[in-house]
């Protein structure tokens, strides 16, 4: 009879335990595949594109001047003399107190709230809306007109050419752009390209035109973005990258619980394990 009676009890932990384990097997799983399952297609870019060639025809779009830009405008001619005096707001001379060898710092011609530059003996010239070489072709035209130099040589740069990278990349931050030609591409990679939580099929980017904000969404899965007159960034572009919902998710409560998930299980398969062998 007791015999019997501990069969039973033995037969009863053993029902148990083979339940306490599958619960915990399968709880294990589903943790495991839960936390590890992404969609890699969602994490490269241009997952959709073979071997082809895409043509882009904003490849060439001149930049136009805006409100705020600050300009170097370098002026030459056959009288170096002469073409001094127009050269002459591009540079600041070093301070009385500074040493001596000091760097004189680039300033050059900044574009006013009216769109104008004050251009020397020339005064206002406009310039907002403007691309380079249509400024250029003005100056120079403005030169000539007033017999103020002969065969004048107008070359003209953007010296606060930037555009800003936030959200999901490793570095965000603003990116000087030296060439004044950039594509979101290079800015991400500048920023230290996009981390394994960001959105990659719903980029956003912020472009500011004649005062009004152009608020874009593009797609860096699809090849589609390569012939997009976004794909090359302008002046004072902000790009900000979305976090997918896994960043959103691992920012909840899920980090607070995990750890008594995880020390919940382990005392579980602790105790089975004492049941199991003694």
């Amino acid at each position: 009879m007791i015999n019997t009676l501990n069969t039973r009890i033995k037969n009863m932990q053993n029902i148990y335990l083979g339940k306490t384990w599958l619960f915990i097997t399968g709880l294990f799983s589903l943790l495991f595949f839960g936390l590890s399952c992404i969609n890699t297609k969602k994490a490269v870019y241009f997952n959709e594109i073979d071997d082809s060639i895409i043509t882009n025809k904003f490849a060439d779009v001149e930049p136009i001047i805006q409100k705020n830009d600050l300009l170097s405008i370098s002026v030459s001619s056959l009288n170096p003399e002469a073409s001094m005096i127009f050269n002459a707001p591009n540079f600041t001379t070093p301070s009385s107190t500074a040493s001596t060898g000091g760097i004189a710092q680039a300033t050059g011609y900044l574009v006013d709230q009216d769109g104008n530059i004050q251009f020397p003996v020339l005064g206002n010239i406009a310039a907002k809306g403007l691309s380079k070489k249509q400024l250029t072709t003005n100056i120079t035209k403005e030169l000539l007109d007033k017999k103020l130099l002969v065969d004048p040589i107008v070359n003209i740069r953007f010296l606060n050419y930037r555009v800003t990278v936030l959200g999901e990349v490793k570095n965000p931050s603003v990116v000087n752009v030296p060439n004044e030609k950039i594509s979101i591409l290079e800015a991400i990679g500048l920023a230290g390209d996009l981390t394994i939580y960001a959105k990659r099929n719903n980029v956003l980017i912020i472009r500011e035109v004649n005062g009004n904000k152009i608020i874009k969404r593009v797609d860096l899965n699809s090849s589609n973005i390569l012939s997009s007159p976004f794909y090359y960034l302008q002046s004072n572009d902000i790009v900000y990258v979305e976090p997918n919902k896994a960043k959103v998710a691992s920012g909840g409560r899920a980090p607070v619980y995990l750890p008594i998930i995880v020390s919940t299980l382990s005392l579980l398969v602790i105790t089975a394990s004492y049941f199991k062998y003694r």
